[in-house]
């Protein structure tokens, strides 16, 4: 069996500051292991499994329409699966992904200024973007853990 080097797999991890204000910046989930998924199966590297998911969603942002300031409703993955969206958070920054692109979403706990609060998105171009949200109980360790700049 060929061994590669310890994966990182790169995400946008959009979280809340002391202030509540909302920013996002590249981060890497680097804390892999190397385990059998199942009972004949060669050993794979897998993220260790904690906590659990509170749901599985799919959305089909439309073209053409800006959705407005709100927080992510939970701590959540967002997968791009096809098409093209963005990120705008409280500080500014903007953010577009496209398909097999990782975001995670903790600003949950924003304040409102200005009008602004947690983020507003949007699909980029004129294709809808269709995107995974996996729900989960609380925001895993590893992006916990993640340094912010």
């Amino acid at each position: 069996m060929n061994v590669i080097p310890n994966p990182r797999l790169p995400y946008w991890k959009v979280w809340r500051d002391a202030e509540g204000i909302s920013h996002q910046h590249q981060a890497w989930l680097e804390n892999f292991e190397l385990a059998h998924l199942a009972e004949g199966m060669q050993s794979i590297w897998r993220t260790p499994t904690k906590g659990g998911t509170t749901g599985t969603l799919f959305l089909h942002v439309v073209p053409g329409v800006i959705y407005d300031w709100h927080e992510n409703p939970r701590p959540q993955w967002i997968v791009t699966l096809s098409g093209r969206w963005f990120v705008q958070t409280m500080d500014g920054d903007r953010v577009e992904m496209g398909p097999g692109e990782l975001s995670f979403g903790g600003d949950q706990g924003c304040h409102c200024i200005e009008g602004r609060q947690g983020h507003r998105s949007g699909a980029v171009g004129e294709q809808p973007a269709v995107l995974m949200l996996i729900q989960v109980e609380e925001v895993p360790a590893e992006v916990a853990a993640a340094p912010q700049p």
